[in-house]
């Protein structure tokens, strides 16, 4: 009679319970901040039937902290480097910038210190009065840029159930301030599980202080350090490629036991190959999805299947390829643009940050192995060109009016997933493109239908 197999994770989960308690990993690691109504009713109580095992779980696995405050969870994640590539977002999709994060920031900030309710001009009031005492920031509710951010800030918060409408309407007073009013109730759990700073900023030297800083003790911990971050790494970048992390993490990606961590998990399968490995997404896991839906990700497919042909065409003109920029330099000048914010003027040093790894050698060796083909802009743009010729139905009219802006966005899009690297004068063609090469892209109804082989 056999014994029945042993798991490391879920290892209290029945195999009838399984798929729920993925899909409850799952939620938890798109949606840190779980509430009543975020994101959506069901959410929470997923969450809360299993949570004694998610805790222990995400803890072991990944070094994250699971909390519940009353009606709402929050995933505090331990995070091993910057990433530009999953911004907040307004409601209408327009990723935040440096005006919005401030007073989204200076929103909790007055939220934690106000009672359960608030109306809006109070809101903008209090956090005027904070935002014009910052050198550079300001709000004046009068000037249309100002409120625009700040509604945007307001609306992020809304969605998330921070503030819950009890009277009245933000529409009219987001047109004129002084033509509506808007009274909020003020869910102070979820201000507390999102409002908890753990440092002073006058105390932070740099930005790389908030990264994990956690130091092994030993062998053994230094292999449980590096196997956590080994599954960060999967779990938050839609691909990991083995050059952009260290020695000791590369291993574990390449080792079997990860795989089948991941997969017992979160109910995905990881794809490996020789440069890297990638989750696959086939549960609407992530926020954007590759290939996905739209004129954007439609053209980014496509971009990507005419780069394949034109980098591995043995019968074509010969590629130049280029090393990849260091991704230690990248790190640093990710640190270099926010640490510009800092209010030094006011700081007090403690001597604690810390510093990225220092730059290695080229990873690129002496017989060339390494480089990555560039697709010049000139290319690019004749693709472009090409895709809006064949596939002319299956793009908007303001797209054939403007190919350029479709370039840009599809070639972002890319960058965002790990397929392209940006450079001067075009884009360096990363391992993950080889996938697409054979995509089939049929036009039916104005649609552009993908199936991969």
């Amino acid at each position: 009679m056999t014994e029945p197999t042993r798991h490391r994770f879920a290892a209290d989960i029945s195999d009838l319970e399984l798929a729920d308690y993925q899909r409850a990993v799952r939620l938890v690691l798109r949606h840190p901040l779980i509430t009543a109504t975020w994101p959506d009713e069901r959410a929470l109580p997923r969450v809360r039937r299993f949570a004694a095992t998610l805790g222990r779980d995400l803890s072991e696995a990944f070094g994250y902290r699971l909390e519940l405050h009353g009606a709402t969870a929050r995933l505090v994640r331990a995070k091993d480097r910057l990433d530009p590539t999953q911004p907040a977002l307004s409601r209408t999709g327009r990723a935040f910038d440096r005006q919005r994060y401030a007073y989204l920031a200076l929103c909790l900030a007055v939220l934690g210190r106000t009672g359960i309710q608030i109306t809006l001009s109070e809101l903008a009031d209090s956090v005027a009065a904070d935002a014009n005492r910052i050198t550079g920031l300001g709000l004046d509710p009068d000037h249309g840029a100002d409120r625009r951010a700040f509604v945007d800030a307001v609306g992020w918060l809304e969605e998330r159930g921070v503030l819950r409408l009890a009277d009245g309407s933000s529409v009219a007073w987001a047109s004129d301030p002084g033509a509506g009013e808007a009274l909020y109730d003020v869910a102070r759990d979820v201000v507390l599980a999102l409002f908890r700073p753990t440092r002073v900023l006058q105390h932070v030297e740099s930005v790389t202080a908030l990264l994990d800083r956690t130091m092994a003790s030993s062998g053994n911990a230094e292999r449980r350090q590096a196997a956590q971050v080994a599954r960060r790494a999967v779990v938050e970048g839609p691909v990991v490629y083995l050059t952009d992390v260290e020695p000791a993490v590369a291993n574990h990606l390449r080792g079997a036991a990860l795989a089948a961590d991941l997969v017992r998990l979160t109910g995905l399968r990881l794809e490996r190959r020789a440069e890297g490995v990638l989750l696959v997404d086939t549960t609407g896991f992530t926020v954007e999805r590759f290939p996905g839906t739209g004129s954007v990700a439609q053209a980014a497919v496509l971009l990507a299947v005419e780069m394949a042909d034109r980098a591995l065409d043995p019968d074509g003109r010969r590629v130049r390829r280029l090393a990849p920029p260091d991704p230690h330099a990248r790190q640093r000048a990710l640190v270099d643009q926010l640490d510009a914010g800092l209010p030094t003027a006011t700081q007090v040093l403690l001597d604690d940050a810390v510093s990225l790894p220092p730059t290695g050698d080229d990873p690129v060796d002496a017989t060339g192995e390494g480089r990555l083909p560039l697709i010049t802009d000139s290319f690019l743009r004749d693709a472009v060109g090409e895709i809006l010729r064949r596939y002319g139905s299956a793009f908007g009219a303001q797209w054939h009016a403007d190919p350029e802006r479709l370039r840009t966005e599809a070639v972002a899009l890319l960058e965002r997933f790990g397929a392209v690297i940006r450079v001067p004068g075009g884009v360096l063609v990363q391992p993950l493109v080889g996938r697409y090469r054979h995509t089939v892209a049929a036009v039916r109804q104005r649609a552009v239908t993908e199936t991969l082989f």
